[in-house]
């Protein structure tokens, strides 16, 4: 076999086995190999487990061969003679093999259930891990469903197929070969007319799989499109856009049609259950008649026993399942190889931004927080022009500095430099001369604190959220951080203070309201480099100068870098950087830049023009 598993050619016939798996999997499969070398890695540090486990597996197939012979003893031997010994004796015997039977299967389950799960927590693990390593481009260019999916369902769905399908595969393997010998040992004709009487039951029991199987993925489809209307229409977010859109009659009759096809595809697939159920009644009803007429029959007796012909009768009906798991080994072996390709998938995504191989040692509480760009640029994939384009700018230790422009001018770029949220794709950003790159992340998200444009915040209470930001705060530098922020006396107004839960995405706050607490949050930090990508842009009038004057306290002695959305709000700033197609256009500060007549001006004309109403608090 290949070391490598993939999909089959693409000039495959149609009538090949493959046709009857699931055509996902062996997309995926193509588009992702899977090492089979890489997989048996994964359980190589349980090998002596899994010998274990198969050793169970076998002696519990040969312990269940037993039972058999030792009824064929009852009804030809001991009954007949009244040998009450030898009956009470083959009686123990069979209750030994269903105890030795059932302890078998306990404790194969258990090793094999604690091998599967330890894989698939490592697994889950090193998945999380690796994802949180991933850049912001791979989560903007990537649903978070998919992430979700892939880190619960797929890793749980490996979890089965490792802890029930693997140990099912090898013990149908092994119970179809035991059963087959001790059939040919029993009865030899019996075993000739199985040959020919199993195949067209097969061959019919598999048909009405099959056709059971297309139903269940296409009413399995339709669960998962009606999950997703639900999740987007009944979420926070979703009911209010379906509120302001006026769109609710139109989700109704949308929910509605999905379900009614669901409805369909519900009655098709129990039907199709219950015709497979019917084919195996019937199957199971006639070849145990056929045996009996065989053994009825002169020609074809050849002086079987009544014990035989019920020992017989019985392993054939233990034939039926083993066998049928067998032929489904295919589809099992790719569908549990697809869903590694998955997670291997992005375990193999390379890292963006990662730890230096030998990063430079800086202490945060001895930097002084010079920030220097040089010669930096940077265009996004697929972007026809760059982003930044040649950017030389420095931001001596305890500068403010404000960058303006025109949405798409490159503020927010040049400001995720800084605490490395990307890379430039040429030149270098440094703090007291050491090349951000140089610095290991946590150390680097030490130095640097950001409150991003959108706020977030955990669905937990606010004391959590804030101290997500430093674990070991105490209640008094979390209130102290609050207060900074000017946040403190909102909190303490809830029914709860610090202990109100925030509510899903903090919808329980007003845009202001979740700013503020952001900025507490980074605050508490401490940071000597502090990043604001437009902080204010959400706080009405009031709140924002409350902010503002909060933000100019907290600011003093540290570096600011702040993308400002309101001229009104980079007055003061030490320097002012007006960005202009990727380049820095203009330098200097707000006196200097307005008397300049030049991009700034330009700008604080047009946005004294706009006049905006005073935005109200939420």
């Amino acid at each position: 076999m290949s070391d490598v598993i993939a999909g089959p050619p693409r000039g495959g016939r149609r009538g090949d086995s493959p046709a009857r798996k699931d055509p996902k999997d062996l997309a995926q499969l193509e588009s992702h190999p899977v090492s089979l070398r890489r997989i048996g890695g994964l359980f190589r540090p349980h090998a002596g487990r899994l010998a274990v486990v198969a050793g169970l597996i076998v002696a519990a197939s040969a312990v269940g061969l037993a039972m058999p012979f030792l009824t064929r003893r009852v009804i030809d031997e001991a009954i007949p003679r009244q040998d009450v010994p030898l009956l009470m004796l083959l009686v123990a015997g069979m209750l030994a093999v269903t105890v030795v039977g059932s302890v078998l299967g306990v404790v194969q389950t258990w090793l094999s259930t604690t091998v599967g799960q330890r894989v698939m927590h490592g697994l889950r693990t090193d998945v999380f891990v690796h994802l949180q390593r991933q850049s912001l481009d791979f989560f903007t260019r990537t649903r978070g469903g998919e992430v979700q999916s892939r880190l619960t369902h797929d890793i749980g769905a490996m979890q089965s197929v490792v802890t029930t399908a693997a140990t099912s595969v090898a013990s149908n393997v092994t119970t179809a070969v035991g059963t087959a010998v001790a059939m040919a040992a029993l009865s030899w004709r019996l075993s000739l007319l199985s040959l020919v009487v199993l195949p067209p039951a097969i061959w019919l029991t598999r048909r009405v799989a099959l056709m059971r199987r297309a139903v269940t993925a296409r009413r399995q489809r339709a669960l998962a499109d009606l999950h997703g209307q639900v999740e987007e229409s009944l979420s926070v977010s979703g009911v209010l856009l379906g509120k302001t859109m006026g769109t609710g009659p139109v989700l109704s009759d949308r929910f509605r049609a999905g379900s009614e096809g669901l409805l369909d595809l519900e009655v098709r697939a129990e039907l199709a259950g219950r015709w497979r159920m019917a084919t195996m009644s019937v199957i199971f009803a006639a070849i145990p008649a056929l045996i009996y007429l065989a053994a009825g029959l002169p020609a074809t007796s050849g002086g079987m026993t009544i014990g035989t012909l019920v020992a017989f009768t019985a392993l054939q009906a233990g034939l039926f399942r083993p066998l049928m798991g067998v032929l489904d080994v295919g589809v099992q072996v790719t569908s549990s190889l697809a869903l590694f390709s998955r997670i291997f998938e992005y375990l193999d995504l390379p890292v963006d931004i990662a730890d230096p191989a030998q990063p430079v040692e800086l202490d945060p509480a001895e930097v002084r927080g010079t920030v220097r760009f040089e010669g930096v640029s940077l265009t996004y994939p697929g972007a026809g022009r760059p982003a930044l384009d040649q950017v030389d700018l420095t931001v001596p230790a305890g500068t403010r500095l404000a960058l303006v422009g025109a949405t798409g001018a490159g503020k927010t770029t040049l400001a995720s430099l800084v605490g490395r949220l990307r890379d430039p794709s040429a030149g270098r950003v440094s703090i007291d001369g050491v090349d951000v790159r140089d610095l290991r992340l946590s150390t680097l998200a030490e130095i640097v604190g950001l409150v991003p444009q959108e706020t977030y915040l955990l669905h937990a209470s606010v004391r959590e959220n804030l101290r997500y930001a430093r674990p070991d705060a105490t209640d008094a530098e979390i209130e102290e951080a609050a207060r900074a922020a000017q946040v403190h006396d909102l909190v303490t107004s809830l029914p709860d203070g610090y202990d109100t839960l925030v509510g899903a995405r903090g919808h329980r706050f007003s845009g202001g309201e979740k700013q503020r607490l952001a900025v507490a949050r980074t605050l508490l930090r401490d940071p000597r480099v502090l990043v604001l990508d437009e902080a204010t842009s959400a706080l009405d009038t009031r709140t924002e100068r409350q902010v503002q004057a909060a933000l100019d306290v907290v600011s003093r002695g540290r570096t600011t870098i702040t993308v400002a959305h309101r001229l009104s709000t980079v007055r003061d700033a030490d320097l002012i950087a007006v960005l202009d197609g990727g380049r820095v256009v203009e330098l200097g500060d707000h006196e200097t830049l307005a008397a300049a007549g030049g991009r700034y001006a330009a700008l604080l004309a047009a946005s004294e023009e706009r006049r905006p109403e005073p935005a109200l608090a939420a």
